[in-house]
């Protein structure tokens, strides 16, 4: 019986036309499922469904999602972030269909990991050679008070200058960069920024994976994604699902370092924001 089941073209390209088409028809598909990203259940019959492909180096995963979770889409992850998803997804199917699937064909590509990230709209974002060693983006997250009404949000901050590609100047050009994307100045802490099209924030599995960019040939891409997906607190995740958005501010490198504290984390961004070293935007909610 054929399934209520979205297969995007990017998770077809993957996996080949055929299997594609028995997951349609409902020859590989389950009837039920717990999604991936909400963790309650999930029925393909009833609900529409998302199929997520978790991509690895060597092997490859299939999951289901509610539709209106997560759109359907290939995630790169490490090798032992798809283990942990093989024993998450076992265990809540038992029975199942194998949802093992072939990894990409060599020429793919590649997952962007976190020591990398891709620059907004462009190539790999690259420090300066007198830098000496690449530079790595660090995410904190808390809650950031708009007014009255706490916002789930994510504060990026490199651990050293990010130049353009190519750029042997030394200079820090991270907001920059940024900006071009469509980010924008922070003058108040207290005002939401506008949201950003085309970007988002990928929560699966319960935990934050990876920050979205639009990808040149149509569709998204990894700009950051975690190591090991990272826990966020309940109420991260509730006011990140009330508002269907999270905040990203990006700071340079030292502005603002890790805070153990959301009131501690708010002063730090508020003496960024006074030196006119914040950039933010809103970016809609990929996932619960």
């Amino acid at each position: 019986m054929p399934r209520m089941l979205d297969v995007s073209d990017e998770v077809r390209s993957e996996i080949g036309d055929d299997e594609a088409d028995r997951l349609l028809g409902g020859d590989r598909a389950p009837d039920s499922y717990e999604c991936t990203s909400c963790r309650t259940p999930g029925d393909t019959h009833v609900e529409p469904t998302s199929t997520v492909l978790f991509v690895g180096e060597e092997t490859a995963v299939l999951a289901f999602a509610h539709a209106r979770c997560i759109p359907s889409q290939v995630v790169p992850v490490s090798e032992e972030q798809l283990a942990g998803a093989v024993r998450s997804i076992s265990q809540s199917q038992p029975g199942g269909p194998d949802l093992a699937v072939p990894a990409a064909a060599p020429g793919a590509p590649a997952p962007v990991p976190a020591p990398a990230p891709a620059a907004p709209g462009g190539p790999a974002l690259t420090p300066p050679a007198a830098a000496g060693q690449a530079a790595i983006l660090g995410i904190t997250c808390g809650l950031v008070l708009h007014g009255k009404v706490g916002h789930a949000s994510l504060v990026v901050e490199p651990t050293g200058p990010v130049g353009r590609p190519g750029s042997t100047s030394g200079e820090d050009e991270f907001l920059d960069l940024l900006h071009d994307a469509g980010f924008q100045p922070v003058t108040d802490l207290d005002e939401t920024p506008d949201q950003l099209p085309g970007w988002s924030v990928l929560v699966a599995m319960g935990k934050l994976h990876a920050v979205l960019q639009p990808a040149a040939a149509g569709g998204s891409t990894g700009w950051w994604q975690a190591h090991q997906p990272l826990q966020v607190t309940d109420a991260w995740r509730m006011a990140a699902n009330q508002l269907s958005e999270v905040t990203m501010y990006a700071v340079p490198a030292g502005m603002v370092g890790r805070q153990p504290r959301e009131d501690l984390l708010r002063q730090a961004l508020e003496r960024a924001v006074a030196l006119g070293q914040v950039v933010a935007a809103s970016l809609p909610l990929a996932g619960t």
